[in-house]
């Protein structure tokens, strides 16, 4: 079933709902005033009779009286009138004149004065009637024809009222459903259209600052972003591939020239050579590659465990003193508490991985001059900062630096891959961190890596 059903139905429950209490409260309402109306009446001829029996000692008195009933009072279908003193009633009672009356009947019009009381279609009055110290029972008993025939027609109209109700509601429901859809519509049929091959379609904007509004633009933020990913995974694979055949090709070529023609010692030991230098080169590329599509996965489980900030950082520094070992690394620790270590839980080997990256690229694009490393802990978060002297990074390719294979086009003499910050990048957000960036041509690099400390 659609949402447009669902709300039509919806709305025409929450109607009939609404319909059918309105309904049965007027019924109620109106049936209760109808009775008490007839009640009312029946009363009124109660007194009129004790008056005309009373006043038959008095013929013209009783004429009048007599004369009032014939003339003003509507004769009530079966209508029975009963009048005896208070003293008789346990006599009219044992003669059962009426029959089916309870007790309670009675009592009410001992003790309060009057009584009313229904049994099927007929009505009942009991009054007890004061005159010249004596007391009377006037009982008046009459069919409420009328007042019932009133209630079915009401309860006709009411239900009929309600059931036109209800497919006025599901009329309703249904249109304004589909009004209010019809964008929703818009939007499944444009995005149906969109595929690989036209990720640069976009939803109509809309003005309105409304639920639809926000669903179009988050529809074009997400299609932005596929947009986006493609092209970055195509300038991947074309980058990749351009990188991986550089090596490839050397040792195929250095090994066909090899084969070439018959040399001495010296000649294939040369040739040798280069092909073990290309295939390190090679190695390395793929390690790289391998790592960065590792650290981009966020599903996969890594290897956490406790890792003192201390003991890590002269980790790092000791791989790169094996790596480079003219490098000028100063490490500070001096902003640390003193008392106690500090401790982040994470995968020892891929942020010893990152770490290296960013120091050694420190050491590397500096020519080994002076790169200083602070620690340092803000807000619950672990802050390494570091800042090395080198060549920079002009302002307007910071962007890029995130794309794999991007190198800066101030780096020409420097061997490299462009892999090293986007890994570093991907496994500091493994572990819930961040890498920032500041640089400028000529003025050196300064990059700011945070993580979480492990909290008790």
């Amino acid at each position: 079933m659609t949402i447009q059903k669902k709300t039509a139905l919806i709305f025409t429950s929450i109607t009939g709902t609404i319909l059918i209490l309105v309904s049965c409260v007027a019924y109620f309402f109106m049936n209760s005033f109808a009775f008490q109306d007839y009640y009312k009446r029946l009363e009124i001829r109660g007194i009129i009779t004790a008056k005309a029996e009373l006043e038959k000692q008095h013929p013209h008195l009783g004429e009048v009286y007599s004369d009032i009933i014939e003339k003003h009072l509507e004769p009530l279908p079966g209508e029975k009138e009963y009048f005896f003193p208070k003293d008789s009633l346990d006599v009219f009672l044992k003669s059962r004149v009426i029959p089916g009356l309870p007790e309670s009947f009675y009592t009410g019009i001992l003790t309060q004065r009057s009584a009313t009381l229904r049994k099927e279609s007929v009505f009942y009055t009991g009054l007890l009637y004061n005159e010249k110290g004596k007391q009377y029972v006037v009982i008046v008993g009459a069919q409420n024809e009328d007042s019932i025939a009133y209630a079915r027609k009401l309860k006709l109209i009411l239900v009929t009222c309600v059931l036109a109700g209800l497919l006025v509601a599901y009329t309703l429901g249904i249109f304004f459903s589909r009004h209010t859809f019809k964008p929703v519509r818009d939007i499944i049929e444009k995005v149906k259209t969109i595929g690989i091959g036209n990720l640069h379609l976009r939803l109509e904007d809309r003005r309105d600052d409304d639920e639809i509004a926000v669903l179009a633009s988050t529809f074009n933020d997400m299609l932005s972003r596929l947009e986006t990913s493609f092209e970055t995974q195509n300038n991947f694979v074309s980058n990749a591939s351009h990188e991986l055949r550089t090596p490839l090709t050397a040792i195929y070529g250095e090994a066909e020239i090899a084969l070439s023609r018959q040399r001495n010692e010296q000649e294939y030991k040369q040739s040798l050579e280069i092909i073990v230098k290309q295939a390190e080169k090679l190695q390395h590329l793929t390690n790289s590659l391998l790592n960065l599509a590792q650290t981009g996965f966020d599903g996969k489980k890594h290897n956490l465990q406790q890792i003192r900030i201390e003991d890590l950082l002269m980790d790092v520094k000791d791989t790169i003193n094996n790596i480079i070992p003219e490098n000028q690394i100063h490490i500070d620790l001096s902003e640390l508490p003193a008392n106690e270590p500090v401790v982040i839980k994470g995968n020892y080997h891929l942020l010893k991985l990152g770490l290296s990256n960013v120091m050694e690229n420190a050491c590397k694009y500096s020519n080994n001059d002076k790169v200083s490393v602070k620690a340092t802990i803000i807000n619950k978060m672990l802050l390494l900062t570091i800042l090395d002297e080198g060549i920079g990074i002009p302002t307007d390719e910071l962007k890029y630096i995130y794309d794999p294979f991007f190198r800066a086009s101030n780096t020409g003499k420097y061997e490299g891959y462009g892999i090293g910050l986007p890994l570093t990048r991907n496994i500091f957000r493994l572990h819930k961190g961040e890498i920032n960036v500041h640089s400028s041509a000529g003025n050196g690099v300064k990059v700011m890596l945070s993580i979480p400390l492990l909290t008790a």
